[in-house]
């Protein structure tokens, strides 16, 4: 499918979040999926990945996920300014936050007349952990997460008790958890401990373990694996059309 683009500048309790949305230029309805960005926001990697999914018949939505922190339209370079804007945004920005924006997407999604009721979500990097996350909304059916950080570290600024490991109980979409095993993000400890809580708590769940770097998926860089990239979006695909049919 062709695939047209639109900008949609969204209430939620802390502010306008501008959110990039993708859909197939076509007549009907099509499920949602809500694609959360590493800390740079919407750079061209992002850009391509979302239109990449709206193509195979879905809506996407590519929010920015510190649109409190940052003038609207942000997009922070992969460089080492970037990196140490983008991570400063991350641990500023409490999970209740993302919680909010999250129910924003979701019902500005269902408000649409192209879209059904079902919503998936899917993130890299700290939009691994964002979707992760999300699946705590009850709306969402289904997250796929890749390489997603600060899961296990609970290092993200929350209330006592609300970090995403700990509410992995309280998931009842379906999840697909993919990590490189030469990620020094996650560590092996650490992969460890997210598959032990989703084993303890019973979720469904998928678990793939590749090898790869951090952010094999960007199409830009030195670690980018376009063969396992391509693989995990018809996984992706394939994973979505069966959840939000």
């Amino acid at each position: 499918m062709m695939v047209k683009q639109e900008v949609h500048d969204i209430a939620t309790p802390t502010g306008e979040m501008r959110t990039y949305l993708y859909r197939p230029d076509s007549h009907g309805q099509f499920s949602t999926i809500i694609f959360y960005s590493e800390i740079f926001q919407q750079t061209a990697p992002i850009a391509r990945a979302a239109a990449m999914l709206a193509g195979h018949g879905f809506v996407v939505l590519v929010p920015e996920v510190f649109h409190e922190l940052n003038p609207i339209g942000t997009v922070l370079a992969y460089d080492d300014a970037g990196k140490d804007k983008g991570n400063s945004d991350k641990f500023t920005k409490p999970l209740e936050h993302h919680d909010s924006d999250t129910q924003a997407l979701v019902e500005f999604a269902q408000a649409q007349t192209f879209c059904t009721p079902h919503v998936g979500v899917m993130g890299v990097c700290i939009g691994g952990h964002l979707a992760y996350r999300a699946a705590l909304n009850s709306n969402v059916l289904g997250a796929f997460c890749l390489y997603a950080t600060d899961i296990h570290s609970n290092t993200l600024p929350c209330e006592t008790g609300n970090d995403s490991l700990t509410r992995t109980a309280d998931i009842e979409a379906e999840l697909v958890m993919v990590f490189g095993k030469q990620d020094p993000h996650v560590s092996s400890e650490g992969r460890k401990r997210i598959f032990d809580m989703l084993e303890q708590t019973q979720r469904r769940f998928t678990w793939l373990e590749v090898n790869a770097q951090h952010a094999f998926m960007r199409d830009e860089g030195e670690r980018y694996d376009p063969a396992l990239a391509l693989q995990m979006y018809l996984q992706a695909v394939s994973f979505f059309q069966r959840t939000l049919r």
